[in-house]
């Protein structure tokens, strides 16, 4: 798995003095203010759409134009990711954090002036800037735990980074139907409902941005190991982002990792904001919650154990292979035990959501490990352009099917899609083995 990024290391150290490294108390404060401003940005995704049918009645809305208010995420993402990367590379991790915070908490704000069944367009605009801080969010676990952890920490680091969003998440799908109960009789109490919510949000958001300015900083005094050591601080003046971008799509194995780890993460985003739809197809709406949180909170275990897992064995390639056929499995039992019992939906959601999140951490450092040397915020941030833009898709194409079928056939849709990825991840392997092997015989 390491092969690649240990060979740099070894090389930078030949013939040169023992670069002076250590561990800062300040890491586990950095890492703890950025999952929880990526916990309040991930709630504030998923927070319109658990509770769609309630946001549509409100606004006087379709629930396709409330689906809008979680897709607006993925759809942000995508073509502000370049230059949000490039701000990483060129200006630090500092200031990056600063945007997604700040970006968070303004967002969170105009929500509050949303609270009304004439603002919807308000409430739009809201969610817009929330998906813009997003972009300065998603890229950054990989950064903060190269540059903040030691060698064994590493995929531990990221995995919490990544796991603070989902967690997010998880609070997502369960607070906003209790905070906000369906009371389509009664709007004003409807608005109040809504309003404590979004306050609530807001203050938050504002408590964390403080803490943000004061906690987070570009990098350690001392880096946290050789690797770090022997990397320039900055950018040499001759790099070139768009050389990075060409050198990695260039890379056949990322190419394969980029779209099987699109297909995933994709799927995941359209399963989550269809999920009160498909619950109340079957299930009173209160369930849907409960059930999301149970998908997601089973993730953060599965992201967990497969981030001590990797430090453990750095076993990347067979790692991905099985919990990719894993997740399929998940998805296939989910599709077609969804009507039978509110119990078997609990369990099979909580496996699905086990293996399916607990992919993600993987996917970035396994994307960091075949991309070295170039910069892990370029290989994060294509790999999430690609999470977004599949996640778009399916959500649309779901959706669809969804609401002019059954569930059940959105649901057959992914499963399909998830089955490419099996294959797409098998190749990669394959593609992997050969450059290990070109570099051996190098």
């Amino acid at each position: 798995g390491g092969e690649h990024r240990h060979h740099g290391r070894r090389r930078a150290r030949a013939g040169t003095p023992e670069p002076e490294t250590g561990l800062s108390r300040r890491r586990f404060a950095v890492l703890a203010v950025f999952s929880l401003y990526s916990l309040v940005n991930a709630f504030q995704w998923i927070q319109y759409g658990i509770i769609a049918n309630v946001f549509a009645r409100f606004y006087g809305v379709a629930t396709d134009k409330v689906d809008w208010l979680s897709i607006v995420y993925m759809a942000a993402y995508v073509p502000l990711i370049f230059p949000a990367t490039w701000l990483l590379d060129r200006r630090g991790l500092r200031l990056t954090a600063l945007l997604g915070a700040g970006l968070n908490c303004a967002g969170a704000w105009l929500k509050c002036a949303s609270a009304d069944p004439a603002r919807f367009g308000v409430t739009v605009g809201a969610q817009v800037i929330c998906s813009v801080a997003q972009v300065f969010i998603l890229g950054l676990p990989s950064r903060i735990a190269s540059v903040w952890f030691g060698p064994r920490e590493v995929s531990t680091a990221c995995a919490t980074a990544v796991l603070g969003n989902q967690l997010g998440t998880a609070i997502g799908f369960l607070l906003p139907p209790v905070l906000v109960p369906n009371t389509p009789d009664d709007i004003e109490l409807m608005s109040h409902n809504i309003s404590v919510m979004f306050y609530g949000t807001a203050a938050v958001s504002t408590a964390l941005f403080v803490l943000t300015v004061i906690v987070i900083k570009d990098r350690p005094l001392r880096p946290p190991s050789h690797a770090q050591a022997v990397l320039p601080t900055s950018p040499a003046e001759d790099y070139s982002y768009k050389r990075s971008i060409v050198n990695l799509m260039k890379n056949k194995a990322f190419v394969l990792l980029l779209v099987s780890y699109g297909i995933m993460t994709g799927s995941f985003y359209s399963v989550s904001t269809l999920l009160n739809q498909m619950i109340m197809d079957c299930y009173e709406e209160l369930n849907a919650g409960r059930i999301g949180l149970t998908l997601v909170v089973a993730g953060m275990v599965g992201s967990i154990l497969c981030g001590v897992w990797l430090d453990q064995t750095k076993m990347y390639k067979m790692t991905t292979l099985i919990v990719y056929i894993l997740s399929f499995l998940g998805m296939l039992v989910f599709t077609f035990t969804l009507h039978l019992s509110i119990l078997l939906v609990f369990f099979t959601a909580g496996a699905l959501g086990f293996f399916m999140t607990g992919y993600l951490p993987l996917g970035f450092e396994f994307g960091v490990e075949i991309t070295y040397p170039e910069s892990e915020g370029t290989s994060s941030g294509l790999l999430n352009a690609f999470a977004q833009i599949f996640g778009i898709i399916f959500t649309l194409i779901q959706g669809k099917l969804t609401t002019n079928h059954n569930p059940m056939a959105g649901n057959i849709f992914l499963c399909a899609w998830i089955f490419l990825g099996i294959l797409l991840t098998g190749r990669l392997h394959v593609c992997v083995f050969v450059c290990v092997c070109s570099l051996c015989l190098l």
